[in-house]
């Protein structure tokens, strides 16, 4: 696993997760899952349904025993060696997948649920600065099935900041939500979010909610991380072929080590900035990503359009090599190939990841 932090030149986490066991029943569905989060730095815990994310989660916020490890927060022990505080005493905000907003209560009482603590002028005012934080000033007196899914979410998201928790947890945010919504929603909440200067770990099985939001990953697979890093380097530098086929898209493509720093595909000589594994006598797998292969019609080499997805500004092509093999390309949209055409591509490729037969670690410049 990539870890973020290096604990010699960073602060103290709020957040310190060290090798998280667990489970349901007899059965262990997270297996020694150890990260990190910072003041202020959104987090997102990625992966297919049944991986142990949303478990993770649960656990986080304190409505999971665990199994082993341990949970710090602010510097304060949450969990481990027999001790667990409860959901109630963690000052951990959440935010479910269904809102859970109580549909007999106006927006405003929604909102002063969690605030009995204070005076009711306090309440009011901090009522107040919710709803303009999450653009709903003059939304109060309504009722929740009177507003749209995405200013559900955004009440949701105020309820859970009204209490000023250090951290806010966001299970399946926007799963109710349509497609175009749920990518302006994302950004959204990440600006309402650093605006109030809360930190956040995000559970989702949508990387663009991902890409979207959080400023650190990390990619899960069958209970563990598999890399936690930056929506950058996972899609770039993938730590395995999980997150290289997970992440993204793209294809393998068959390649040749031609020395210690360059690997041969059909369409040329790529050359790495770190070391290739192997000594020409064993294939290797290339991973081409769809910007990786550029269309230009004065390049010799041609691939024939097997399938084209438009895309607004952009058409994703599959298209075939003389060989057979078959890649991907992101072309801007008025470049518009019938199919059957054959097109002219070449190779753009900056970062070199290649994966054997064997071997689950790349080789990536």
């Amino acid at each position: 696993m990539t870890h973020p932090s290096d604990p010699a030149t960073s602060s103290p986490p709020l957040l310190d997760a060290r090798q998280l066991r667990l489970g349901y029943g007899t059965t262990e569905v997270v297996h020694d899952v150890s990260f990190q989060l910072q003041a202020g730095s959104i987090a997102c815990l990625l992966g297919p349904s049944g991986c142990g994310k949303t478990t993770i989660l649960r656990s986080i916020a304190g409505f999971e025993r665990l199994w082993g490890g341990s949970l710090q927060f602010d510097g304060k022990a949450l969990a481990g060696d027999g001790l667990h505080v409860p959901a109630e005493r963690r000052r951990i905000g959440m935010v479910f997948q269904d809102y859970a907003l109580f549909p007999h209560l106006s927006i405003t009482d929604n909102l002063r649920f969690g605030l009995r603590g204070l005076g009711a002028r306090d309440r009011a005012a901090r009522v107040q600065d919710m709803l303009r934080l999450v653009g709903l000033l003059g939304q109060g007196d309504k009722y929740p099935h009177e507003l749209s899914g995405g200013q559900q979410q955004r009440v949701a998201l105020a309820r859970a900041l009204a209490p000023q928790p250090q951290l806010i947890l966001l299970d399946e945010p926007f799963s109710n939500l349509d497609v175009d919504l749920r990518e302006r929603l994302s950004a959204e909440v990440r600006d309402i979010l650093k605006t109030a200067g809360t930190s956040a770990i995000l559970v989702t099985h949508d990387q663009h909610e991902a890409f979207a939001m959080a400023d650190e990953i990390g990619v899960m697979h069958a209970g563990r991380i598999q890399q936690w890093d930056s929506a950058y380097r996972l899609y770039h530098l993938p730590a395995n072929r999980f997150v290289a086929d997970f992440v993204g898209q793209g294809v393998f493509v068959p390649g040749t080590p031609r020395g210690q720093d360059s690997v041969e595909i059909e369409l040329g000589l790529l050359r790495s900035r770190l070391p290739v594994e192997g000594d020409g006598t064993r294939t290797l797998d290339v991973l081409l990503r769809p910007d990786d292969v550029v269309h230009d019609d004065a390049s010799p080499l041609r691939a024939e359009v097997l399938h084209k997805a438009f895309r607004g500004a952009q058409i994703l092509y599959t298209l075939r090599l003389a060989s057979g093999t078959r890649v991907l390309s992101l072309v801007p949209s008025h470049h518009n190939h019938a199919l059957g055409e054959r097109i002219g591509i070449r190779l753009d490729v900056d970062h070199v990841v290649t994966f054997s037969h064997t071997a689950a670690r790349p080789v990536a410049a």
